[in-house]
């Protein structure tokens, strides 16, 4: 008679990130089937303005798709920072606890200079401008992320890719938001003529100071 022997079942260390990421496209597939019209001219943005015109006034901000999608955002984004550490730094990509980090990082981030935003805003009556400009800058950055998200998976569930395939995604990422810049300036050029010292102002302390300590604070550490 042959005798049954049960093994425990081993949980992989990526199971965590499968769950991340079928939530992430729950998220996506709730979002595309609640607001449908909104979702086909959202997906369109790389070829045609016409969501940003259409869905351009500040209230949209705050509304539920705005801000799912810039969850999907920020964890496709935390993703993909996790996989350059685990590339340049020889990081594990595995290791739920750094995603965490990286992801609470981003978030406090991207929250904190928001908020900031919107003090400096209200402060110097660019209030309008700057939910405007944070609008067309979440939609450019949240189309993106949802880009990056397939692109997260195949990296994160296949053996490290070519240094030339990391520096292609990175260059592409940083032009992307020199775009979002670039389409912001263009779609407001009229407004900021009239406020031009204060938009340098909030241009520098927001929008590149920011960023270069974050970059200090890597090569540093």
């Amino acid at each position: 008679m042959m005798d049954i022997v049960f093994e425990p079942r081993m949980i992989g260390a990526r199971d965590w990130a499968t769950i991340v990421f079928v939530l992430l496209a729950a998220t996506v597939v709730v979002v595309k089937s609640v607001f449908e019209t909104r979702f086909q001219e959202f997906m369109r943005l790389a070829f045609s303005e016409k969501y940003i015109k259409v869905y351009r006034d500040s209230s949209y901000l705050m509304s539920g798709f705005t801000i799912f999608l810039f969850l999907v955002q920020l964890a496709s984004l935390a993703f993909f920072v996790q996989l350059m550490l685990h590339h340049f730094f020889h990081t594990s990509k595995t290791d739920g606890i750094l995603y965490i980090q990286v992801l609470t990082f981003l978030s406090v981030f991207v929250l904190s200079k928001f908020l900031i935003e919107k003090i400096i805003g209200t402060a110097f009556s660019i209030e309008e401008f700057t939910d405007q400009y944070n609008l067309q800058k979440v939609s450019y950055r949240t189309y993106v992320g949802l880009l990056l998200l397939p692109v997260n998976l195949i990296l994160f569930y296949n053996s490290d890719p070519s240094n030339f395939l990391i520096y292609f995604l990175i260059v592409v990422i940083l032009l992307a938001n020199m775009l979002t810049y670039v389409l912001s300036l263009k779609n407001y050029q009229n407004l900021l003529f009239g406020k031009l010292f204060y938009f340098i102002l909030y241009l520098c302390a927001l929008e590149i100071a920011p960023y270069y300590f974050i970059y200090y604070w890597f090569t540093k550490s």
